[in-house]
Parts: structure tokens; sequence; C-alpha cells
């Protein structure tokens, strides 16, 4: 059963003119992870933000979104807030733009969670605790009286995971959410992404440039190429068997940095950890 469907999805600037991308339509099962790849400017986050509805400025999109037969590029303003955080969820690549720098980021919890629940103060705040401990974070009731720029970017990712647990959404849109942070962030991330796909049983769309990270959670991929889908298929195929050129140098590229990174470590089995 599919939960998302993207059918003829045109996203452009309207000031300029310039098409990002042209024309394209996919699909994601519930409980499926697909994984978006592609080079910097391939279109990949502006298509997840067209599915949120969160581009900004003069950027313009048309086509149809169906999420469970609700087309989301009909709905108003104020309905796709509704839908945002407990029915799509969004983490982002970079976790301090998901908070308000002005607010500790218990005042962003406690408001996400009275708007979708109509949760009290404690109710949200026990929740949370539970949830972030959940994700290995330390002391959470400290955690919450921080400001976004006093916590690192693999805590502000870990916290938006644990915001997700809590909303308990159908679909989570990973716009590259380990691309910023360090090797042990990055492991441990991945690891709280299979975790919560295992925990809830949520759709996942994985945007990511690490082809590592895309072989170990995706269960099916597109390839993007200046805002079109050059090639699409199960995870194993696109890796043991692609057919675009262009998906072969992805391909190609991973392997050729593993083997030096295998050769500069001089270890073995160390490259697929």
């Amino acid at each position: 059963m599919n939960i998302l469907k993207v059918s003829n999805l045109r996203v452009w600037d309207e000031l300029t003119g310039q098409v990002i991308v042209p024309n394209s339509s996919f699909h994601i099962k519930q409980g499926n992870c697909l994984s978006i790849v592609g080079e910097s400017g391939s279109g990949k986050s502006m298509t997840c933000r067209a599915i949120m509805r969160l581009n900004r400025g003069s950027i313009r999109q048309s086509g149809d979104i169906l999420f469970r037969d609700v087309n989301l590029a009909e709905l108003s303003d104020k309905k796709i807030r509704s839908l945002r955080g407990k029915h799509l969820c969004m983490i982002m690549q970079h976790g301090m733009r998901a908070f308000d720098p002005s607010c500790v980021i218990g005042v962003h919890i406690r408001e996400t969670l009275a708007q979708h629940y109509g949760l009290n103060r404690s109710e949200s705040e026990a929740r949370m605790i539970i949830a972030m401990e959940s994700v290995r974070l330390k002391d959470p009731a400290q955690i919450m009286n921080k400001y976004p720029h006093q916590l690192s970017g693999g805590m502000l990712q870990r916290i938006m995971i644990a915001l997700a647990i809590v909303l308990k959404p159908d679909l989570i849109i990973a716009d590259e959410p380990t691309t910023a942070l360090d090797a042990i962030s990055q492991y441990e991330v991945v690891e709280q992404l299979l975790e919560l796909r295992s925990r809830m049983g949520c759709a996942i769309i994985l945007v990511s440039h690490d082809l590592r990270i895309v072989q170990k959670l995706a269960d099916e991929v597109l390839v993007m190429k200046a805002g079109v889908i050059v090639e699409r298929g199960t995870a194993q195929d696109i890796f043991s068997n692609a057919r675009h050129e262009y998906t072969k140098y992805l391909v190609s590229s991973k392997l050729a940095l593993n083997k030096h990174f295998h050769k500069v470590m001089g270890g073995t089995g160390i490259v697929d950890r």
C-alpha cells in the first residue's frame, strides 16, 4: 500500500524562470525507506520541501502529492500545518534550523506537543524525557533548558528523532541527516533511524550523499540529476546492477573511496562498517 504518491511534480523559481524539478513522479510504500541520491543541486531537497510545502520565497510548485489519498497540494496553509509533525515529520540537515534560536529547546517541544496532542507541560516533558533517553541523550531535563546554539549538531539531530518518537508520524523525511556530523554521531543517527522505523513502522524518505548509509537503510532508490529522476530501483539493483551512466559513476565513486580508505587505514573489514 502506497502511503505517498507524487505525480508530475514541477518546481520552479518564479523570479528567474529556472525550472529546478521539471517533472517527477514516484511513490513510497507503508513502512519502506525510499532514498533520493544525487549530486548537490540535483533537486533532492527541493523535492522534499515541496512534499512538506516548505519551499519559500519565489519557489513555486505544481503537480499532485497524495498522502493517504489526501492531496497535499490542494490543502490550505492551516491544514498542511496541522499535518506537519503529527503525520509528516522532517528531520533537517542542520538541526539549528529546526528550532527557534530565541527559545530554549523545551519551549519548542512543549508548543509542538500541545498543538498536536493537547499535552500540558508535565505530560509533554515526561514523554520527551523517555524518548530522549531512548536515543541516548543524557540529562534530558537539563537539555530542554538549553538554547539550540548550546548543543552540538548530533544532539540536535537526536532531539528531532526523539520528538518524532513522541509524535509518531506516518512519514519521516530525513534530509541529509548525517552530513554535518562526525563519524560517531553519524553512526548513532543511522542506528536511531533504523530503530525508529522498526519501532513505529513508519515510512522514511532519506536524502543522502553517503551511499553507505543509503545501502544500509533504503529499500528503494531514486537517482536524480539536474532535477530529473534518471534511474530508480531496489537498493540491491542500484548498487549491483546500475544501468544509467550517472548511477554507475556514483556507485563507482563510492567503491573508489572505500578502496582508498581501506588502503590508508591498512585494515580489513573496516570500510564497510
